[in-house]
């Protein structure tokens, strides 16, 4: 089991390759796309977009969350398994 850090520049897509670049999550098709929006009521989602919205246009969130802007990764808790018997070296 290995650590899998998320880059800034994850293509993935999934909800936390967006860690360093919140403007993604103002994109309806990428709210859509994460099954942590999509379960999520709009009567949650819309004011908490609202809110990221005028933080990302004040500089609010760059301020708050400066110390992401300076990582070149950020371990959430994701994991590689590497499968194999482990006797050889080979599956």
């Amino acid at each position: 089991m290995l650590p899998f850090p998320i880059p800034p520049d994850f293509t993935d897509g999934f909800q936390i390759a967006y860690w360093r670049r919140p403007e993604f999550y103002l994109d309806p098709v990428i709210r859509q796309a994460s099954s942590t929006f999509a379960r999520l009521p709009a009567s949650v989602v819309e004011p908490a977009i609202a809110r990221l919205r005028a933080d990302l246009a004040s500089v609010a969130w760059h301020r708050r969350h400066a110390d992401l802007l300076t990582r070149e990764s950020v371990d959430y808790g994701y994991r590689l398994l590497i499968a194999g018997r482990g006797d050889s070296g080979t599956p």
